[in-house]
Order: C-alpha cells, then sequence, then structure tokens
C-alpha cells in the first residue's frame, strides 16, 4: 500500500474544514460537505466556525464540493461528520451510517482505499457497524475492496494553540498497513507527532474518555458550586486559594454544552449499558450538568425575592468566543425563567442571529442602553470581558442583580446599587 495521493475529507464542519486544509499542504484533498451554502461560503473564503483564517483558506489547494461526483476513487476517505444523541440521549449514529453508504458509492475496489473515521464513537462503531454498512451499500468485501481505520478528532474549537496541525494525532488501522499508512499520513501533517494506538477500538475507547473525563471534572465543580453557594462562599475565591497546589486540577464551574464534552459521555454510557452495566459515575456527572442551568435560574429567582421582572441572558453559544449554538446550556436558563415568569431577552455578538433566532424562539438584541432587573453573563466572550464599568452599571436597574457565572468582572468595583451574584 503505498501513501494517499488522493483524499476526500467528508464533512467541513470544525473538525473535517481544518483537517482538510492541512492535509491539504501534502496532498491532494477533495473537502466534501451536504450544505451547499457552507460550500459557496468557503469558496467565498469564509468560514463561519472561525476556525480557518481566510487567508489560509484562500490560498490552499483544498478542492470544496457538494457534488459527490468529485469524491470517487479516492485512495483514503475520512469522516468527520456529527455524531450527536437523539431526545432519549441515546447515540444517534444516522450521519455516521449515511456517510458510510455514500463511501460505499465512491470506493473504486482498485484502489483499495482506506476508510478512517475521526467522528468520536463508543468502541467497536467503526468495525461492527460503519464497515458492515460499506459492505452492505456497496457489495464490497473488507480487506479485499477497501480497509479501515480510526484516528480519534481532538478540535477544541476557539483554540489557537492545540491546533490538528500541532497535536498529537492518535492512528489505529486494521491491520499492520493500514496502520503505518495512517502514521504517514498523519505525521506529515501534524508537528505533535502520532501515537500507534493498539487497535480500532482502542483509539475509538480513547477518544469517548477524554471528553467523559472533563465532563466528570467539571460536574464535581459544579457540585461544590452548589454546595459553598450555601454558605455565601464563593467558588472562584475557593478555587484561586486551591490552585497554588502544584498538583491541583484547574477545571472550573458552569454550563457543559457544545457537541463534545456534554454529548461524548453518553456514549460511554450506551455502551455500558449495552453491557448489562450501570454507569454510576459517568451518568451522575451528566445529571449535575445538565441541571445545571435551571439551577442558576432558580437561585436568581429565590435571590430576587419578588414579582419576575425583565432579564438579559448574555451569551448562547456553547462556550467564549465560539459561534457554535449546537446543545448550548444558555438554553436551560431562558427556558427556565420563562417558566418562571419572566420576560427574557437574549443577546450574543458571535452567534448567527438567524440561526439564535430558530433555535431560541426569539431574535438575539444588541445592548442599545435598555436596562433590566437581572442581567445573566452565561458566555465569557472577549467582547463581554472588555465591556467598561459604566456600561455595566448601565445594564442593570438600580437594585437589580448581575450574575456573573464565569467570575468575569469579580475584581470589578460597580458600586453598592447593584446586587452582585456569582458560582
Amino acid at each position: 500500500m503505498s501513501d494517499a495521493s488522493n483524499i476526500v475529507v467528508v464533512g467541513l464542519g470544525y473538525v473535517g474544514l481544518p483537517l482538510a486544509v492541512a492535509l491539504a499542504g501534502r496532498n491532494a484533498v477533495v473537502g466534501y460537505d451536504l450544505d451547499q451554502q457552507r460550500i459557496a461560503e468557503l469558496r467565498a473564503g469564509h468560514d463561519r466556525t472561525r476556525e480557518v483564517a481566510r487567508d489560509r483558506l484562500e490560498a490552499s489547494s483544498l478542492k470544496l464540493t457538494a457534488d459527490p461526483a468529485d469524491c470517487a476513487g479516492a485512495d483514503v476517505y475520512i469522516v468527520t461528520v456529527p455524531t450527536p444523541i437523539d431526545a432519549g440521549n441515546r447515540p444517534d449514529l444516522a450521519p455516521l451510517i449515511a456517510a458510510s453508504r455514500a463511501i460505499a458509492e465512491w470506493i473504486d475496489p482498485a484502489r483499495r482505499p482506506t476508510i478512517v473515521y475521526e467522528s468520536t464513537v463508543y468502541p467497536g462503531v467503526t468495525e461492527d457497524i460503519c464497515g458492515p454498512e460499506i459492505e452492505r451499500a456497496g457489495g464490497w468485501v473488507r480487506g479485499r475492496d477497501f480497509r479501515l481505520g480510526y484516528s480519534p478528532e481532538r478540535i477544541n474549537p476557539g483554540d489557537a494553540v492545540h491546533r490538528v496541525d500541532s497535536i498529537v494525532k492518535v492512528v489505529a488501522g486494521e491491520d499492520e498497513e493500514v496502520l503505518e499508512q495512517l502514521a504517514r499520513l498523519y505525521g506529515a501533517m501534524t508537528s505533535g507527532g502520532v501515537f500507534r494506538a493498539a487497535s480500532i477500538k482502542t483509539a475509538e475507547a480513547a477518544k469517548v474518555i477524554e471528553n467523559a473525563q472533563r465532563d466528570i471534572n467539571i460536574a464535581f465543580m459544579n457540585e461544590v458550586a452548589q454546595v459553598f453557594g450555601r454558605i455565601d462562599l464563593s467558588i472562584w475565591d475557593v478555587l484561586a486559594a486551591a490552585r497554588t497546589k502544584w498538583n491541583f486540577l484547574p477545571f472550573e464551574p458552569g454550563l457543559v454544552g457544545g457537541h463534545c464534552i456534554g454529548v461524548d459521555p453518553y456514549y460511554l454510557s450506551h455502551l455500558a449499558q449495552s453491557l448489562g452495566m450501570h454507569p454510576h459515575v459517568v451518568l451522575a456527572g451528566r445529571a449535575t450538568n445538565d441541571a445545571m442551568g435551571a439551577w442558576i435560574a432558580d437561585q436568581l429567582h429565590e435571590r430576587r425575592g419578588r414579582e419576575p421582572g425583565r432579564v438579559l441572558v448574555m451569551g448562547l453559544t456553547f462556550k467564549e468566543n465560539v459561534p457554535d449554538l449546537r446543545n448550548s446550556r444558555s438554553a436551560d436558563i431562558i427556558g427556565r425563567l420563562d417558566a418562571l415568569g419572566y420576560d427574557v431577552a437574549v443577546t450574543d455578538p458571535i452567534a448567527d442571529l438567524a440561526e439564535a433566532e430558530r433555535d431560541y424562539g426569539r431574535k438575539p438584541i444588541a445592548l442599545d442602553g435598555e436596562c433590566y432587573d437581572v442581567v445573566v453573563a452565561a458566555v465569557a466572550h472577549d467582547e463581554y470581558r472588555l465591556l467598561g464599568d459604566d456600561q455595566l452599571r448601565k445594564l442593570v436597574v438600580e437594585g437589580g442583580t448581575l450574575a456573573d457565572l464565569k467570575g468575569m468582572w469579580r475584581e470589578r468595583d460597580l458600586g453598592g446599587s447593584i446586587d452582585r451574584w456569582a458560582l
């Protein structure tokens, strides 16, 4: 098996686009996405995810397409489609299966392509679900007509340091030949080098526990924040002291959403439950984090101690400085405040307005001098961190509450006319 010369990356979101651009530096790469508007934007040099800068995108040799005909006969297919959960918190493998079926139509058995999955899954999905789906859909035989590999994505949206071309890439293949092919392919792309996993299932498992571990640690912080709140103790003051110990893990409390940390633990719990086990720790962490938004709303309502008023929720995306609205837990705060009778307005400087209105049922507003009974800073966007003291004072009516969930303004002296609250 020779090194790949023609690669198709399937899915051009937060994971696929940076990967495709990085690989295009040394290979002939086609980036495929079903969303024709997404392809048009990328061809115009605009990445709505803000992961790839315009100059780098315009300089790339990456071929962008929404036409399946452009994807036939490649040496390597890399699948980077989402792996969400359904309404019952069960893994939704529909995008992964659809991508596998599409690839089955594109395979040239004379090339014996390698099909690599990067999407987060539980151990066994690549070999026990995706591989058989390709065989069934195309009439191919794994090993003879195509081979399987896995290299878990480690994209951290908004992180300018840990990029796909600088991090360690875990690689795994169904045999030694595929393993070495992927080690060369990814090794030439990233300065961080590669780690050869013992098996595809090992690599799948490593990915799913990376995010589950973070989820559990954040859940602990959320729980102790609730405990300390009962005695009017700031978790941020506690963390400032605790971090002076050399081996203290610097996790912080807050809302846990997005398409990774808020989702991946359910893939692990699904596997455990399918084996007849109850994953106590994993599900306890998920329950704690999923309930955090409603708990915050209840605390603010109790603190107000009077009739509901006007509320401004600042920040709708799942993470600071990232425009991604998927699985954002700000929605939990908004939903609970709605149920309590508050008049809730929302704002976000970087979220797509149409998408936000569709997902939240209300149009995000600009900060235009209006003031509110309660202001909830839910997401620590840089634009919010840079607001001046006068701007913050003018957002809140006299005697109103400023809830700073991430402790952005905890060192600010805003006077005594505003009630301050933080985790």
